[in-house]
């Protein structure tokens, strides 16, 4: 007997291990499937609630880390980073989400039901938001909120309270489902079940209402160039290779005004430009600028006595030259060679309003909450961002750009070699897009409001992910509680 008990709890075990880390696998990631992440913590959380605190967190960590193998190779072996960096993330994730597991089911079984239900989104988000501020250098990139870009009525939830609060109620759904079934024929399951669907509920008809709702503004014709020739790997040289590359560019930008483009958008880092060379490059943008009344946004590597910078130069019609230094730079590869920028960099384009700013970011600057919400503050309607992705990832950190610009409230015209021409608006619709290895010059052409809209994520900020740390504290207090009782 004591045998056949003892190979029934180790056949749950695999089961809720095999089950959770499939749906956190197929999920999350680089191209998730958004539902699925919706009911992957459950299996772990039925399991954990039945069995002692220490066979849930064991199941729980293992089946986070599994799932974390499908980041495995984009981290190791497209960005080659050591395994280490891979193991060390993940471990740390799982053991977060094995404590929001631990304290969950302490608190159910002391008969703190609605504390045990808000315990694991709680210390999940507190954990996010941690490592956001302080654990890493990839801001919120790992953010399990991003699995749902596609989910635009979800998505509008970071209007409000940014990638925390979806990730909370993302967490929240399975431990409500999980305190239902474990409470299952008491007055104690259907309040959980009731609560849990009526947040749910909440969160998205809020989306939907939201989406009803046009972005203020004008429109104006957006146009992207990039090219994926020699791998979209940037020309080193400076002087001819790389003037001769941005004339290649030049012309292709020429085409993409004749079609009535107002504002050409290129990628990143596309070449070097000494500081005796910026006058040259400068002589093939600006004419065109002149000429057509159109504004261009050019990436390069700029080299002078200031040092290295990953700079985007913007071209406005008989202005003088703007540029914005990338501030969030990646590591090890940007951060050994550039040295990070400070400054925003928004303007009014000529025959625009003052009120309809436009604002330049670079690629790994919108991974972070920050400086998109000074922008959004800035009342700026437009983010126009120079970027370079890996393809592998061209979804996935293609499109969190796009969370960035429901939680500010601005559209986003984003030009990647290696990835998407982007074009998307403040809800997050993908207005037009297409890949960066369609063509030579792969180009693409589309309207997009530029109106900013005011949000409660653009005035207040990271509020809920300090919420969420409140949160924890008091959950734990009540178990303490619990135990002096």
């Amino acid at each position: 007997m004591e045998f056949g008990n003892k190979a029934g709890s180790v056949a749950m075990a695999l089961a809720a291990f095999a089950a959770s880390a499939a749906l956190l696998y197929w999920g999350n990631g680089l191209e998730p499937l958004w539902p699925l992440m919706w009911l992957a913590p459950l299996p772990v959380l039925m399991f954990a609630l039945r069995r002692p605190a220490w066979q849930g967190a064991l199941v729980a960590a293992a089946a986070w880390m599994a799932g974390g193998l499908n980041m495995w190779n984009y981290l190791v072996r497209v960005l080659q980073a050591p395994a280490i960096v891979w193991f060390a993330d993940f471990a740390t994730a799982a053991v977060a989400f094995a404590a929001g597991v631990v304290l969950m089911r302490a608190l159910a079984r002391r008969g703190a039901v609605w504390r045990a239900w808000i315990a694991l989104p709680a210390v999940w988000v507190g954990y996010e938001f941690a490592r956001n501020l302080w654990l890493w250098p990839h801001g919120s990139a790992a953010c399990i909120a991003y699995s749902q870009l596609n989910f635009l009525p979800f998505l509008q939830l970071a209007s409000v309270g940014g990638p925390w609060a979806m990730g909370f109620v993302l967490m929240l759904f399975p431990a409500g489902l999980a305190l239902a079934i474990d409470r299952r024929g008491s007055g104690q399951a259907g309040r959980a079940l009731g609560a849990t669907v009526g947040v749910v509920g909440a969160a998205l008809i809020f989306g939907a209402v939201r989406l009803t709702i046009p972005q203020p503004g004008p429109e104006v014709t957006a146009g992207l160039i990039a090219s994926d020739t020699n791998g979209g790997a940037p020309v080193n040289h400076p002087g001819a290779p790389t003037q001769s590359l941005f004339a290649d560019y030049a012309q292709h930008a020429e085409q993409l005004i004749a079609q009535g483009a107002r504002v050409v958008v290129m990628p990143e880092d596309m070449g070097v430009a000494l500081d005796s060379d910026v006058t040259q490059v400068d002589a093939i943008f600006q004419p065109i600028a002149d000429r057509s009344g159109a504004t261009l946004v050019v990436g390069m590597a700029r080299i002078g006595a200031a040092g290295r910078h990953n700079e985007a130069r913007i071209y406005t019609p008989h202005e003088a030259v703007r540029s914005y230094d990338k501030e969030h730079l990646l590591p090890p590869w940007e951060t050994s060679h550039f040295t990070p920028g400070r400054v925003r960099t928004f303007f009014a384009p000529p025959g625009t309003a003052a009120s309809e700013e436009w604002g330049v970011a670079i690629c790994k600057d919108m991974d972070f909450t920050n400086p998109a919400r000074r922008y959004g503050r800035a009342g700026v309607g437009l983010m126009l961002v120079p970027a370079w992705d890996f393809n592998v990832d061209r979804f996935w950190h293609g499109h969190i750009a796009v969370m960035r610009a429901v939680e500010d409230g601005f559209s986003v015209v984003r030009s990647a070699r290696g990835g998407y021409l982007t074009v998307a608006d403040d809800r997050g619709r993908i207005v037009a897009e297409t890949r960066s290895s369609s063509a030579p010059f792969a180009t693409l052409l589309a309207r997009v409001p530029m109106g900013h809209s005011r949000t409660v994520f653009d005035l207040f900020g990271d509020w809920f992910g300090w919420v969420a740390m409140v949160l924890v504290v008091g959950a734990l207090a009540r178990l303490g509680m619990g135990r002096r009782g």
